[in-house]
């Protein structure tokens, strides 16, 4: 845990499109510029940061004293942790000015949602703490994250640039979570974190549990800084069917860990954690060569050549060294470049759409298939897929799931296949887990399916011996596993 008490952002008569607050008035909120007064004198400020707008050494006392009045007034006030998500990304490839100036029009937007007695104060890099002063009940402190979540939603037009930005918060409530400033602040990092590993862009409140989830979090992030070195990582290939002849169209390469002591961890344990540490690169690379290398064997082999289907988080695709892992991978290994497809979701594309643009059309140029991931769950706008040069749609297992049952989902999954079919695109529906499902989607012209009506993922070793047999008919022959939760 580390507890940073440090930069203030105030009110200044110089700033940018946010409200100008009178800094003599006492108990008025924290803006860029000069702290607010609190009668106890002036703050101190540095005026040299690369965006330009004032920081100053946050007065801890003023914080502290809200929560010495919410307990004189035997009332609660919370501390809401905000953390950007993917923050980094931006740093990275539109440089830190750019950055400061996104974190600006950040903490302009989190002022919109707070009361005149509240606090809004920089915690460190591309974090910012909201403390409301006093609260009725825990519920105030969600409508206030609600408030942030949904104003942070809207792009922020920086320069040329359009960015778009979310967010995770942790909420932690005085004197529920803690009756001192650091305490609370180490449990709202918890709820944050915790939110983060839960698919980022939403709250979550402290509870007690989380601290041993933290721990085994950090247990998890110990131990995977090893992991590759240690030869723990295996790939799982899951077919891809064609929907009208069974035949096999291709298979997805999945990450599993076998963990000495743990076992075989689930995806959605240890991916999280790795994206958010970094590691996710490195472990990106080895999946993408190991793809590669083992596509190749079969080939190599005389089995019947179907391409391989990687996911890429977003930090892998941010990553300056992305375009170059390709190249190295198909070059070291041998491998057609058609062979190899890569999976983007909706959100990864969109983060930087310029860039994006450019960055696909390099990898089509050399070969590289290109499918977007969990179509339909994405904030984007269509217009992205006459700019990205993408092969495939995938459609969202969440969508399939109940594609029999739910009137809605049924119309989205049509839509999407002929939408697909409109822009010659091959349309995949991921999740196809009965009869019903697939017998709807050959009624819809779908291209491809995945799922567990077919198989489960399997080892190399198994998928090699299913190439060499074919799956003719997915409804009577159907390969038979221990179940695995599906993520890259």
């Amino acid at each position: 845990m580390r507890v940073r008490l440090g930069i203030a952002l105030t009110s200044s008569s110089e700033s940018r499109g946010a409200a100008v607050l009178n800094p003599e008035m006492p108990g008025s909120r924290t803006l860029f510029g000069q702290a607010a007064g609190n009668g106890r004198g002036p703050s101190r400020a540095n005026h040299s940061t690369p965006a330009g707008f004032p920081q100053g050494i946050l007065a801890n006392d003023q914080i502290i004293e809200a929560i010495e009045q919410a307990r004189r007034h035997e009332k609660k006030s919370a501390v809401l942790l905000v953390d950007l998500d993917h923050f980094k990304h931006i740093n990275d490839s539109l440089g830190h000015v750019m950055g400061e100036r996104l974190l600006e029009s950040v903490g302009e937007r989190l002022m919109l949602c707070m009361g005149g007695s509240d606090t809004l104060t920089r915690h460190g890099g591309d974090e910012f703490i909201v403390l409301l002063s006093e609260i009725a009940q825990p519920k105030d402190a969600a409508i206030c994250a609600k408030k942030i979540l949904e104003m942070l939603k809207a792009p922020h037009l920086i320069g040329r640039h359009i960015l778009a930005v979310s967010a995770s918060i942790g909420i932690s409530v005085y004197p529920d979570d803690g009756e001192d400033l650091e305490t609370l602040l180490c449990n709202a990092e918890t709820a944050m974190y915790y939110a983060k590993t839960h698919g980022r862009n939403h709250y979550e409140f402290f509870e007690r549990e989380m601290n041993i989830r933290a721990v085994e979090r950090q247990s998890i992030e110990e131990d995977l800084h090893g992991a590759l070195e240690r030869q723990e990582f295996v790939l799982q290939y899951q077919p891809k069917i064609d929907m009208k002849t069974g035949a096999i169209t291709g298979a997805e390469a999945l990450l599993r860990w076998s963990h000495p002591a743990r076992g075989l961890v689930p995806p959605l344990r240890f991916i999280p954690i790795a994206e958010d540490s970094g590691l996710i690169v490195p472990i990106g690379r080895w999946v993408l060569r190991e793809a590669c290398r083992q596509v190749r064997a079969w080939h190599d082999a005389g089995l019947p050549a179907v391409p391989v289907a990687v996911n890429i988080s977003s930090v892998e695709f941010q990553d300056a060294y992305f375009m170059e892992s390709v190249g190295e991978s198909l070059e070291e290994t041998g491998l057609d470049a058609r062979y190899l497809e890569l999976e983007l979701t909706e959100s990864v594309l969109m983060q930087h759409a310029e860039a994006t643009a450019s960055a696909l059309q390099k990898l089509k140029s050399i070969g590289v298939h290109l499918a977007i991931d969990d179509f339909g769950t994405g904030y984007s706008s269509l217009s992205y897929l006459k700019r990205f040069p993408v092969d495939a749609l995938k459609i969202d297992r969440l969508f399939v799931s109940e594609v029999t049952s739910n009137p809605d989902d049924a119309t989205i999954v049509g839509a999407v296949i002929d939408m697909g079919r409109n822009l010659k695109l091959r349309v995949i529906a991921e999740g196809v887990e009965t009869q019903d499902q697939h017998a709807f989607l050959q009624t819809q012209c779908c291209d491809e399916g995945q799922g567990y009506f077919f198989s489960p993922p399997v080892s190399a070793e198994r998928f090699a011996k299913v190439l060499e047999s074919g799956m003719k008919k997915p409804s009577v022959k159907r390969i038979t596993n221990v179940r695995h939760s599906k993520t890259a």
